[in-house]
């Protein structure tokens, strides 16, 4: 990923070999990751289960907070390509209770057509 993208807000793929590193202790029995996106210090992980938000804070990183998504509580999703002009492509994601959808923005090039069709078949 480079240092533009991540500072202008736009997600890069993780290895599952990493994920699995810095995630494996919050998976439950027969939970596994799938797919894991990395912004600067943020990064947002899909199991065959949720999606966990992972939003790391203060200056050293050292506070960190876990938001869990359970594909159930997403209501609908979107998608939209980068354009000719755009520098990103972006997923939203709309959870029941919340009137404002998540946003998850891609570095153009990164494969959001994926993404969208691993929450295809875990929501629907």
């Amino acid at each position: 990923m480079g240092l533009l993208s991540g500072l202008l807000g736009h997600a890069s793929g993780v290895s599952l070999q990493q994920l699995e590193k810095d995630y494996g202790n919050l998976l439950i029995p027969e939970e596994t990751i799938i797919a894991g996106y990395k912004l600067i210090r943020d990064q947002f992980v899909f199991t065959n289960k949720r999606v966990i938000f992972v939003n790391k804070q203060g200056l050293t990183g050292s506070k960190i907070e876990t938001l869990t998504i359970p594909y159930n509580r997403i209501s609908s999703f979107s998608k939209e390509n980068a354009g000719m002009l755009d520098l990103d492509a972006e997923i939203k994601l709309w959870v029941v209770g919340q009137s404002a959808p998540i946003s998850l923005s891609f570095r153009k090039g990164e494969d959001i057509d994926t993404v969208y069709k691993m929450l295809s078949q875990a929501v629907l």
